[in-house]
């Protein structure tokens, strides 16, 4: 429970520290493996945060505790043993398991075991992390309070400028960031490697800065009381020695990531007026097993009204973006009052259309501004903490320029909704530098992400609203120009009122024995154009359409596939549905009369985007001629 600790509890912390020095110790031995130095400087830290915070080891996942971020991850024996000592989890079974594949205790901290809110490692993510909660629990009404650790030399990274500036912007009176002030890291002094005036750097952002002796329990105590009243967020800077608590170890950079061996490990327990019981650690490390099930965190569930779609009539153009943004708007509408919903915004709005949303809940509207890598981190960490919550950007930025980010919303199993806009060669005049090609490819490369790329705006209208009740991490990819709704052969919408939209339903919307062409986003209405003049020559072309192409049921379309099959997409050929649906041909050991992948083969420059269409074979114009060609 928070407040000011007796001299009995801080002397219980203190005796604490000594007792996790050994863990750290002992674990990185056995597993002669891990980061000795900085777990002992952080340890202090460590304890004296997870001692101050609102959180049960009973009841480790409930939803009103306070969040601990831990952004250097790899200081994992400090969080374990601390953990451990403090009721969370076995410290015999860490110290065993450390580092070992048929134990929990990773290398780097690991979301799901008891204590630990987010994987990290990739320095500089953790004040995002801490941000993105921060906000959830305004936006909840909870208001609970947020400790993030942090290392002084992941300060020298831009996106721990971007998360400041944005906790002084939504006035986080409930985050508190503890930084370990050791000026070590693997290469040296950390003022020698890239000077960082962190103080000065928090304060000029507006942050409230305590400095404090990193080691001193009753220091770090008053401080995280004094933050407790402050009317913003909150930075404690506290003083450390690498290695601290073993003599030979103190100031010595070389610890950083060096364990002991077992002749000094001994030096150090017995200086630490420790029991040296390495071997028992090594015989229960003999018997683990080879592999561990994955550990899931248990989140809040959220459980949004999604409504009635909105259909878009054949004969009126429109855009998929439009339809995001509606989409999006009318679920924030529906569950206002009800369940907290945030959409994140990258100075975007009026292209990535979320000002739809901004209209209905403005409160809930978060305006990040250029700060991209912080918004698509702060936004699967809101994820996660019981708020429905949509990241909107250029593709360019959402997936790419953001790809580490989103690859640790990943690997976290958060529950973000990304709407990225303005992907392909679509985005014509705006140029190579947006054009995104490999949406599909980078997205490819994650194994929980899920991706959707909408033919037209009946199907994106669905999709979102899919996404929006379905658990996990979603990516829903469109275009920038308008289109006619995609009609049926009777000149109805294809994904009309009657339509449900299924994650990997490829959906058959014209069928013909001589061509199959296999087509995904926007390019899905040229293929339907091209196929319905071609039908006219008496020429019968199908048209699939791929709107999940990471999660594709091709099995169900299977009888298609013999006759001469073309995919189309504007992407990158190399990477993106083609070479899916070739792995599927092949793996399937279905042999086509013949298969072309038609794409984008090249950086493409500024045009209009129904020329550079023409020029990479994706007009329907380009497809008629192209199917002409091949039938003569």
């Amino acid at each position: 429970m928070a407040g000011l600790r007796t001299r009995e509890e801080l002397k219980r912390l203190e005796d604490l520290g000594r007792i996790c020095r050994g863990d750290i110790i002992k674990m990185t031995t056995v597993a002669n493996s891990g980061h000795p130095g900085g777990s002992m400087s952080s340890i202090d830290i460590f304890l004296s945060i997870y001692d101050f915070a609102k959180n049960d080891p009973n009841k480790p996942f409930d939803p009103e505790r306070d969040r601990v971020i831990v952004s250097h991850g790899h200081t994992s024996p400090g969080v374990y043993s601390t953990l451990g000592r403090l009721g969370f989890v076995d410290i015999d079974e860490v110290i065993a398991g450390f580092r070992h594949p048929g134990s929990i205790f990773e290398g780097h901290i690991t979301r799901g075991i008891p204590g630990v809110e987010w994987t990290t490692g990739n320095l500089g993510q953790g004040l995002s992390v801490g941000v993105g909660m921060a906000l959830a629990s305004k936006l909840s009404g909870k208001n609970n309070r947020v400790f993030v650790a942090m290392s002084d030399a992941e300060q020298a990274k831009g996106q721990v400028g971007e998360a400041r500036r944005t906790a002084v912007k939504y006035g986080l009176d409930n985050l508190v960031v503890v930084i370990d002030y050791n000026d070590a890291q693997i290469s040296g002094r950390a003022h020698n490697i890239m000077y960082v005036d962190i103080k000065a750097n928090y304060l000029a952002d507006g942050w409230k800065v305590i400095e404090v002796d990193g080691h001193d329990y009753l220091e770090l105590n008053e401080a995280l009381v004094e933050a407790e009243d402050s009317k913003g967020p909150v930075v404690v800077i506290g003083k450390t020695i690498m290695g601290k608590g073993v003599s030979f170890m103190e100031g010595d950079v070389s610890y950083h990531g060096k364990p002991l061996d077992f002749e000094k490990a001994a030096l150090a327990l017995a200086e630490l007026g420790l029991e040296n019981d390495i071997d028992r650690f090594v015989q229960m490390r003999k018997v683990l097993p080879s592999y561990h099930e994955p550990v899931q965190a248990i989140d809040e569930d959220v459980k949004p009204f999604t409504g009635d779609p909105i259909v878009y009539p054949v004969e009126k153009k429109t855009d998929n973006r439009s339809a995001f943004g509606k989409a999006v708007g009318d679920i924030g509408r529906l569950n206002k009052g009800k369940l907290p919903v945030m959409v994140v915004d990258c100075d975007l709005k009026p292209s990535t259309k979320v000002s739809e949303f901004e209209k209905v809940w403005p409160e809930n509207f978060v305006q990040i501004g250029v700060q991209e890598h912080n918004a698509a981190t702060l936004a699967g960490a809101a994820s996660v903490c019981g708020v429905l919550t949509f990241f909107a950007d250029f593709g360019v930025f959402g997936v790419d320029e953001t790809y580490n980010q989103q690859r640790l919303n990943d690997i976290n199993k958060a529950n973000v909704k990304v709407g990225v806009t303005h992907v392909g060669i679509d985005v014509g005049e705006d140029g190579k530098t947006h054009h995104c090609l490999d949406y599909i490819g980078a997205l490819r490369n994650f194994y929980g992400f899920k991706l959707i790329v909408p033919a037209d705006p009946n199907q994106t209208d669905k999709a979102v609203r899919f996404m929006s009740e379905t658990k996990g991490n979603f990516v829903i990819a469109m275009g920038r120009s308008t289109m006619n709704p995609v009609a049926d052969e009777n000149g109805n919408p294809f994904f009309g009122e009657e339509y449900k939209f299924e994650y990997g339903k490829v959906d058959v919307i014209r069928k013909g024995k001589d061509i199959t062409l296999v087509t995904t986003g926007q390019v899905t209405h040229h293929a339907v154009k091209a196929a319905d003049e071609l039908r006219s020559h008496g020429i019968e072309v199908a048209v699939l359409n791929v709107s999940c192409p990471l999660g594709a049921n091709f099995d169900s379309v299977k009888e298609f596939f013999s006759s001469i099959v073309i995919s189309l997409e504007d992407h990158n050929v190399a990477s993106g549905l083609g070479s899916i649906l070739a792995d599927y041909l092949v793996g399937s050991g279905i042999i086509p009369k013949s298969f072309e992948k038609i794409g984008v083969e090249r950086y493409m420059f500024s045009g209009d985007n129904e020329l550079l269409y023409d020029l990479a074979g994706l007009s329907s114009k380009a497809i008629v001629e192209r199917i002409r060609g091949i039938i003569k």
